[in-house]
């Protein structure tokens, strides 16, 4: 338990920007429901220095709720997609998922907060990707999924290496989670070049400073084991 604490506070220490971005509230990521195209959408996400400013009180405006700093954004106007990149589209949605299930199923097993909380920013990362999936009329693969399923057979062979491997240890499980951010990150800046569409150039610009993010939380927690 001291070594659980240890980690927790070590987590806690750097500014968690953990709520995800561009959410229209939160989705559970094995729901099917889409958010409405061209809606508001809630951002959570926010700079460290943002965050930590507006939990400490520096003089900045307030606008926190259970805990979860908001603010909010409307989604760049939509453009155009080729084909390879609504492939890759709906692969991002299955690596959301991937991320959240693995998260939650660790948080179950393990008493530390750091899988709680990215596992509720990949709710809203997961919400993110099905907003660009209803825009660009791209069949979403998560669609009626439950938990560690995936249509991608290669997708769930990684969720299930993964979970294998952090069912050993508290700090297999952390290194498994900076696997996860590791290839999101690859993935995402792969994904990024070439392509022009306003609107999925914004969410992937934000899910790739949160992967940034949460890489480095698990190096910290990982650190501080």
């Amino acid at each position: 338990m001291k070594r659980n604490t240890k980690i927790a506070t070590a987590v806690g220490a750097g500014a968690l920007a953990i709520g995800g971005l561009l959410a229209v509230g939160p989705v559970a990521a094995g729901t099917d429901t889409p958010p409405a195209p061209g809606s508001t959408l809630q951002q959570h996400m926010m700079t460290d220095r943002q965050h930590h400013a507006r939990q400490h009180g520096d003089g900045m405006h307030d606008t926190r709720r259970e805990g979860a700093c908001t603010r909010y954004t409307v989604l760049a106007p939509r453009g155009t997609l080729t084909a390879a990149q609504k492939s890759t589209l709906a692969r991002m949605a299955e690596e959301e998922k991937l991320a959240h299930d693995l998260y939650t199923s660790f948080a179950d097993r393990y008493d530390v907060r750091i899988f709680d909380r990215i596992a509720a920013a990949e709710t809203n990362h997961l919400t993110a990707v099905r907003t660009l999936l209803n825009r660009y009329d791209v069949t979403d693969p998560t669609s009626g999924k439950g938990t560690g399923d995936f249509g991608d057979p290669a997708v769930r062979a990684t969720y299930d290496r993964l979970l294998h491997q952090g069912d050993g240890s508290l700090s297999a499980a952390l290194k498994a989670g900076r696997t996860v951010e590791a290839d999101d990150i690859t993935a995402l800046r792969h994904a990024l070049t070439g392509l022009t569409a306003p609107d999925a150039r914004q969410v992937y610009g934000h899910l790739l400073a949160a992967s940034e993010m949460h890489l480095e939380m698990f190096e910290h927690g990982i650190g501080a084991g």
